[in-house]
């Protein structure tokens, strides 16, 4: 299964994944798609997120089970640990770190 969830999308990149894929909430797509359709379909999110942000999550082999992709300003970025992707959290803008 892949999902993808996009923030602050056009329209007509919204319109164009719910062709390959089901919108099940606003911006929420799944499916089951093949490698190549979904390499495609990360292509024109790449290309029509303009400034939003997108994240793309497949099944995989490995020990999480699943693998993904983000594009765009989010506080949450990927990490790799020990060949394991995690989730790293930046910042919060104007915050300060040493402050609880």
């Amino acid at each position: 299964m892949t999902v993808i969830v996009l923030e602050n999308a056009p329209a007509r990149l919204r319109g164009r994944l719910a062709v390959w894929m089901l919108e099940i909430r606003a911006g929420v797509y799944v499916g089951r798609v093949s490698p190549k359709v979904r390499e495609m379909l990360w292509e024109n999110v790449l290309a029509g997120i303009e400034d939003g942000n997108a994240v793309m999550v497949w099944d995989t082999p490995t020990d999480s089970g699943f693998s993904f992709r983000t594009h765009g300003p989010n506080r949450r970025m990927p990490a790799d640990f020990d060949g394991m992707t995690l989730v790293s959290f930046l910042p919060v803008e104007g915050s300060d770190e040493n402050s609880v």
